[in-house]
C-alpha cells in the first residue's frame, strides 16, 4: 500500500465517435501513489477467463476485444467517496476511451499514450453508500491503435478507500476449503462413504467427497465440455514434482480400472497413481462415492466405487496397491478447490451429507462432526470462503467475493444424524 497526495486531472469523453480530448499523460511516481494501489496482474478477465494474458509485472496484455473486461473485486469496508485512476502502457500515437463501472456508476475517460511511460488517467469518484463487496469493472470503449492499452494498476483514495481489503498478490485463485471428519486412531475404517451436491460449477473447480491420509476421489470441471470423476492414490516417500525420481518400491501400482477409465501417473503435488472417467455430472443431482481400504502386510489396496444414478449399481473407478502401508482409511476430509486460478471470482459451493464409515467389525458409524481449514491465502488476502450445514448437511463455499459465514479455522460444525444408513449399497467385492 502506497500513501501521498492525489492530484486531480481533467478527463474528456468521447464526441461523435472520435478521440477529441484526453486525460494528461503522466509518468507513474510516488509522489503520485493513491491510498492504495492494486496491481493488474489481481484482476479477471470476463466473460472469457483466457482470451488476455495476465502475469506479473506485466499486467494485462493483448486487449484489443471490447467485449473483454478487466475486472477487480474487493471489499471496501468505509463510506464516502471512492477516487479512482488506473495506470497503464499505451503505444505514442495511440488512444483509447476508457470506462469504469462500480457501484451501478460510470465514468469514462480518455488516455494518451505515453511510448514506454506508463501513463495514469484519472476517472473521478463515484458514493460508495454501504460497506461490502464491490466489482470495478473496467471496459474498453473505442480506441486508436492496436489496442486499449496494457492495465498496470488500479490506484483507489478518498474516504471510501480507507481500509479496503483487495488481494495483492499474483495467485487470483478461490482458497482451498476443507472439512475434515474426526475418527478415533485405533478405529479400523475399511468404507468411507460420502454424498455430494454440487451447486456451482465454474470452470476449473473439483469438489473432492472422499479424501483419505493416501488419496483423494471427486468430480471435477475440466472445460466447457468435460467433466470427470477422479480417484488418485499418493506414492510412498517425498518427492513433490516428479514421479521419475521415485524408486520402483515406493510407486503405487494400478491393479484394477472400471470401463473407460483412464489411468496414469502424476506430480507436482506429491506423486502417484491417477485415474478418472469422463462423466457429465450435473449441479443439483446428489452424488454417492464409496472408498475402501485391504490391507495387507505392508501395503493397502485403496479402491474407489462411484454410483451411477443411470444404471442404478456401483461402479469401480480403479484400485491402487499402496506400498509401505499397512493400514486401513485415516484422516477422513472433503474439501472445495479452484484449481486454476483465472476465475476464482466466481462462487464454488457444494453440499456434502449423510458421511458414514464401516469398520472391519462390520459396524456402520456416521459422521456428523467436522473442522472447518482453509489455505493460507484465507486468512487475509480472500476473506470469502466458509463453512456451515444446511437441510443437515454441511456446505463448503469458496470464491465468489461474497460475505462468508461467521466461521474461524478449526471451528468444529455438527449436523443432526440422519438415522439413515446406506442400507441400500451393495458393498462391492474389493480387488
Amino acid at each position: 500500500m502506497e500513501l501521498a497526495v492525489r492530484r486531480s486531472v481533467v478527463s474528456a469523453f468521447i464526441l461523435g465517435g472520435s478521440l477529441l480530448a484526453s486525460s494528461p499523460a503522466r509518468s507513474e511516481s510516488p509522489e503520485l501513489a493513491t491510498s492504495l494501489r492494486i496491481p493488474a496482474f489481481t484482476a479477471y478477465v470476463e466473460p472469457d477467463a483466457e482470451s488476455l494474458s495476465v502475469s506479473e509485472p506485466d499486467g494485462i496484455t493483448g486487449w484489443t476485444d471490447r467485449k473483454e473486461q478487466v475486472v477487480w473485486y474487493g471489499k471496501l469496508n468505509r463510506i464516502g467517496r471512492l477516487n479512482i485512476s488506473l495506470c497503464l502502457r499505451l503505444p505514442a500515437q495511440s488512444a483509447s476511451e476508457l470506462r469504469i463501472i462500480v457501484a451501478k456508476q460510470s465514468l469514462a475517460a480518455v488516455v494518451r499514450g505515453g511510448g514506454s511511460q506508463i501513463v495514469t488517467v484519472d476517472f473521478g469518484g463515484v458514493a460508495i453508500s454501504a460497506p461490502g463487496y464491490y466489482r470495478i469493472a473496467l471496459e474498453g470503449k473505442s480506441k486508436e491503435g492496436k489496442t486499449f492499452g496494457d492495465p498496470q494498476a488500479l490506484l483507489l483514495s478518498g474516504p471510501a478507500a480507507k481500509d479496503a481489503q483487495f488481494n495483492l498478490k499474483p495467485s487470483r485463485g478461490a482458497p482451498s476449503v476443507h472439512l475434515w471428519y474426526p475418527v478415533p486412531n485405533d478405529l479400523r475404517v475399511e468404507w468411507f462413504y460420502n454424498e455430494v451436491t454440487v451447486k456451482t460449477d465454474p470452470l476449473w473447480s473439483y469438489y473432492m467427497a472422499c479424501g483419505f491420509r493416501r488419496g483423494y476421489f471427486g468430480i471435477q470441471v475440466n472445460s466447457p465440455t468435460e467433466r470427470r470423476i477422479i480417484f488418485s492414490v499418493w506414492d510412498s516417500g517425498q518427492e513433490p514434482v516428479d514421479r521419475r525420481k521415485v524408486a520402483a518400491e515406493d510407486r503405487v501400482q494400478l491393479v484394477a480400472k472400471g470401463e473407460g477409465v483412464f489411468s496414469d501417473s502424476f506430480g507436482n503435488e506429491g506423486t502417484g497413481g491417477h485415474s478418472h472417467l469422463v462423466y457429465p455430472w450435473k449441479t443439483g443431482k446428489t452424488y454417492r462415492f464409496l472408498v475402501s481400504a485391504r490391507p495387507t502386510g505392508t501395503q493397502t489396496v485403496y479402491s474407489g466405487y462411484f454410483y451411477f444414478p443411470e444404471k442404478q449399481r456401483w461402479g469401480l473407478i480403479a484400485s491402487f496397491r499402496a506400498p509401505k502401508d499397512g493400514g486401513y482409511l485415516h484422516g477422513l476430509y472433503s474439501f472445495n478447490e479452484d484449481f486454476n486460478g483465472a476465475n476464482g471470482q466466481q462462487q464454488r459451493l457444494a453440499e456434502f451429507g449423510n458421511q458414514w464409515i464401516k469398520t472391519a467389525d462390520g459396524k456402520w458409524l456416521p459422521l456428523t462432526t467436522a473442522r472447518f481449514t482453509h489455505t493460507r491465502d484465507g486468512y487475509t488476502d480472500r476473506p470469502d470462503r466458509g463453512a456451515g450445514v444446511t437441510h443437515g448437511r454441511f456446505y463448503l463455499s469458496n470464491g465468489g467475493f461474497v460475505r462468508a459465514p461467521p466461521i474461524r479455522y478449526g471451528d468444529e460444525i455438527h449436523r443432526t444424524a440422519s438415522g439413515k444408513l446406506p442400507d441400500d449399497v451393495v458393498l462391492p467385492v474389493s480387488p
